[in-house]
Order: structure tokens, then C-alpha cells, then sequence
């Protein structure tokens, strides 16, 4: 142990001292921002782009002035600047203060809405405020910070999926066993990071990373809330790879006290990148999660794949690795998938028999950038398939969730989705259309057929005969259609009017949702309520 630190030390410190050109400044994770970069990040031919590790860092996929350029995408008028006002409202951070070797922005990010369910009145009230920063003339240090407090009365299923779960999607746990229709909650986030030299970026934080390619990773995901973490991440030529520790919380059927917090659990990220060519990546994952108490040292080993090796020799982690790739193609064409696997038995994997232990899952995806060569409209198509008990565990300590949500795909296991995504960003307008279809399978009279990745496996249904949709066999179409106008370039601060369509059935029930919003916006952050 102390011989890995002795060596990670002399690592960092003789990077240090090597002049650093990179910067630190992270782009945010966003859907928003990624259909005003896409193309240029995946056709610039750098061999520090690697496409499936967000958040990107501005200097490895696009200079400064060439992302600022790619957010605002129209002149300001005269009166838009001319008063101070006009200036904060349409062209400017609220708070700047620049100097050349300090930089410090902060903002109000308003999230306000209001909506109809049939005859239900929906309401959403949401006051953000984020403060960041850059240190040096090279920029090579930066934070973030930001605090979001929200009072908001959801869609039906929304309401549901919080009540049950006692966590808002991807933001905040409620941390109380009281049903309710509105809610009131806040969360924080931020992260720290730091570039001592053009070979490392150093990253500590509150708050969520993502790899892959696609609108979902079945690997890891910005699906979840919030969680502590720290991140190293190393460049050599056309390689990346990353180390990452976090801490998340298991929460699964414990009621809240605040004398006793709920237990934490750990896990280990390792993700090494490869830039083939200027047109192929290839990525490798692994992934160990423990309790406290079960930390076997192995687990610091930065060498990727070694705990597989670990395991046979009696190390209580649970693992998950995996494999990613993309290939672009005709300067408009990326096409990228995951494979996950989180459990196998060789004999029983090509054996057809529906073993249930052969955990996997898979994604196959298309982007169409700039399609049909119309500046701003980019198409995705995206196909994911995960099998049952994918993502479980004996226990919810060593699962793959994070107060009650999957980190990786948000339906958790026993499903297939297709799902199209089309936006089109011109001048101050961006269109986005989604249309989705899953099939997953529910549980009934109480037996766990597999898509609760909370339920512990030994509670399976049965070990052989497992496949996609047992149980309850359930359909979901899901379609969305948002008009955004831009406002602020700076804070993405803007109107928005939004229609989403929901129809879930099985043979048990048939439940349709029709919602539709209206309301003033800002942020850059991604939350999902496409499930």
C-alpha cells in the first residue's frame, strides 16, 4: 500500500514540473451543450478528444473562444447592451470580475414553470445560484459551485417514482417516509480541478461524470444524484486513462433518523481511452464497489482489470467491466456503442438457457451530425438492451445504485429501448424532438424478476429461463417536443414551452400522460424524466 502511494506521489509531483498547456475549466454535462459542439469535438481530429469522458475540458476538445462562440449564436442587438440591465439579462454574467490572472463569474439561474396533466395544474419554482472561477494566466486551475432550491408538484408517475423512492430524480433525496404530491428540496454540487502539467488533470468534487457516447451509458451515467468524488485522470499521446474513488449512499428500504445517517458504500472507476486513429476510439471500464469495513487495498491497484484476478482470490467487491467504441465516418457520421458485463459464466454464456447469472448489457447508437448538411441539425437513433439482475448484487452495499437510483441506465435492468433524438439549433431557437420505446418487466406478488437492481439477486425468480420483459411484461412510449428560445448565451437563460406524451401498459393497467409546460429556464444541467 504505502509502495502504490510512494509511487502515485512521485507520479503527480514530475508532472508538476512539466509545462502545462491544457487547461482546467470543465464543460458541464448537457445534452443542451453537446448539440452545439458535437460536431466539432468529434471531427476536429485531436488526439485529446476522447469523446466518451465527460465532463470534457475545455483545451482538449475545443480552444475557449471557439466554445464561446459555438453557445452564442447570434450578435446582441444595441439595446440588449446598452444599460446594465440588458446587459445581465441578455449578454452577461450577472457577477464578472476579470483579470488576467484570476477569473470569477456567478449567476441566478431561475427554473420556473408551470404545466397541465389533464386536469391537474403542475408547478415548477426552482432558484439556482453557481459561482465559478479560473486561476492563472494558463488557467489551469478552476472550481465551481453551485445550490438549487425547489418546490414543485410533478407529473403522476413522477410523483410516484419519488414517493416510493424518496429521491427527485437525479437531484435530491427527500430523506422522508411521508407521502406527498409537492415537494420541497434542495441540493448543492461543485467540483475542483486542476492541470499541473498537459500529461494530468486532477479533479475533486461533488457531483456526477459520465462515459460514453450516447444519450444514456449503461457504464456510468449522470443519471443519479449527486456524490463525493476524486478523479485523476492521465494523457499520453492518443491513451487516457482514469482513476476515480467515490462515495455513495445505500438508502434501500431504511427509514430516516437524523441521529443515525444511512451507511455509505465505495467504489473504484478505472477508464482507459484509446484514440486508434483520427476516426476510431476504443475504451476499456471496470468498475468495484464495497462497504465500509470490506475495502480489500487491491483496490487501489491502478492497473485496469486486475480485480476480476482479485475476486478469484476471495476480494468482497462486487465488479463490472465493460468495452465502448465509436467510429466516425463521412465527416457527419459517429457510430458508438457500450457493452457491460457485470456477471458470466462461461459455459452457460453462449448456452441459450436464459442462465441467470449472465449479466450484460449492450448499446448500439448512430449520431448524424449536421444532417443532411443543415448547420444545427443533428439526429440520433439509439438502441439499449440490459438482462435481468444486470447491475445487482447480494446486497444493496455492493450494488450499482446510489440512493435509489441506477448510476448507470435509469430503467435499472430487464429492458430493451429504442429512442430517437432530433435537434435543430438556429440563430436564438433550438427544436428538440424525442420519441422512445422500451419493454421491461415488472415485478408481481412480490417475486424479483429482475429489473429492480435494489432487490438482491439470491431472491431471483429462478436460474434458468431468464430474459428481457419477464414478469409483468410492460410497454413504454415515450415522445417529447420542446421549443427553446435563447435569452443569455452565458447562463443558458431562456424561454421554453414543452409537450411530453407518456403511455405505459401491461396487462395489469394502461396509464396515459399528457403534459404540457411553459415557463423561463436557465442552467446548463441535465435531468431525466424519460422513463
Amino acid at each position: 500500500m504505502r509502495r502504490y502511494l510512494h509511487v502515485l506521489l512521485m507520479l503527480v509531483l514530475n508532472f508538476a514540473f512539466v509545462k502545462a498547456k491544457a487547461q482546467s475549466e470543465l464543460i458541464p454535462i448537457s445534452n443542451y451543450i453537446n448539440s452545439k459542439i458535437d460536431k466539432s469535438i468529434y471531427f476536429s481530429g485531436s488526439e485529446r478528444s476522447h469523446t466518451a469522458m465527460r465532463p470534457f475540458i475545455i483545451g482538449d476538445v475545443l480552444d475557449s473562444a471557439k466554445y464561446a462562440s459555438l453557445l452564442s449564436p447570434v450578435q446582441f442587438k444595441q439595446w440588449q447592451t446598452d444599460s446594465w440591465l440588458g446587459r445581465k439579462i441578455f449578454a452577461e454574467h450577472l457577477i464578472e470580475f476579470k483579470r488576467p490572472d484570476f477569473e470569477l463569474t456567478a449567476d441566478f439561474l431561475p427554473d420556473l414553470a408551470f404545466g397541465n396533466e389533464k386536469s391537474r395544474s403542475l408547478y415548477l419554482n426552482t432558484r439556482g445560484f453557481e459561482i465559478k472561477g479560473v486561476v492563472g494566466k494558463k488557467k489551469l486551475f478552476s472550481f465551481n459551485t453551485y445550490l438549487y432550491e425547489n418546490q414543485a408538484k410533478f407529473a403522476g408517475y413522477i410523483t410516484k417514482f419519488v414517493n416510493d423512492n424518496q429521491v427527485v430524480p437525479g437531484q435530491a433525496t427527500l430523506h422522508n417516509t411521508t407521502v406527498h404530491n409537492t415537494f420541497d428540496y434542495a441540493y448543492s454540487g461543485g467540483t475542483i480541478s486542476f492541470t499541473p502539467s498537459n500529461f494530468l488533470n486532477m479533479q475533486m468534487g461533488y457531483d456526477k461524470n459520465f462515459i460514453g457516447d450516447g444519450y444514456r451509458s449503461l457504464l456510468l451515467s449522470d443519471n443519479a444524484v449527486n456524490y463525493p468524488f476524486i478523479k485523476l485522470t492521465g494523457t499520453l499521446g492518443p491513451l487516457r486513462y482514469m482513476a476515480m474513488y467515490a462515495e455513495f449512499t445505500d438508502d434501500y428500504g431504511l427509514v430516516s433518523n437524523d441521529d443515525i445517517p444511512f451507511p455509505k458504500k465505495h467504489g473504484i472507476f478505472h477508464y482507459l481511452s484509446w484514440n486508434v486513429n483520427k476516426n476510431l476510439n476504443f475504451g476499456l471500464f471496470e468498475n468495484v464497489m464495497w462497504e465500509p469495513g470490506d475495502i480489500d487495498f487491491t483496490y487501489l491497484n491502478p492497473i485496469i482489470f486486475a480485480h476480476p484476478v482479485d475476486q478469484a482470490n476471495g476480494s468482497p467487491g462486487k465488479s463490472t467491466i465493460g468495452f465502448t467504441g465509436n467510429y466516425k465516418f463521412l465527416n457527419h457520421y459517429v457510430l458508438y456503442g457500450q457493452f457491460a458485463l457485470n456477471e458470466f459464466t462461461f459455459k452457460e454464456f453462449f448456452a441459450g438457457t436464459g442462465y441467470w447469472a449472465n449479466k450484460h448489457g449492450e448499446q448500439l447508437g448512430l449520431k448524424y451530425l449536421e444532417a443532411f448538411n443543415i448547420k444545427g441539425l443533428n439526429l440520433q437513433a439509439e438502441l439499449n438492451s440490459v438482462r435481468p439482475y444486470t447491475y445487482a448484487s447480494q446486497k444493496t452495499a455492493t450494488n450499482y445504485s446510489h440512493l435509489n437510483q441506477s448510476l448507470a441506465h435509469p430503467y435499472g435492468a430487464n429492458f430493451k429501448e429504442f429512442l430517437m433524438i432530433g435537434t435543430y439549433n438556429v440563430k436564438r431557437f433550438t427544436i428538440r424532438e424525442q420519441l422512445g420505446y422500451s419493454l421491461y418487466g415488472q415485478d408481481t406478488l412480490g417475486v424479483n424478476y429482475g429489473k429492480n437492481i435494489n432487490l438482491s439477486y439470491k431472491d431471483r425468480a429462478a436460474d434458468y429461463g431468464n430474459f428481457i420483459g419477464q414478469g409483468v411484461k410492460t410497454h413504454l412510449y415515450y415522445s417529447t417536443l420542446n421549443i427553446f428560445y435563447l435569452l443569455n448565451p452565458k447562463n443558458n437563460l431562456g424561454i421554453e414551452l414543452g409537450y411530453a406524451a407518456r403511455r405505459e401498459s401491461s396487462i395489469a393497467s394502461t396509464n396515459n400522460t399528457s403534459i404540457i409546460t411553459f415557463g423561463i429556464k436557465s442552467s446548463f444541467r441535465n435531468i431525466y424524466y424519460d422513463f
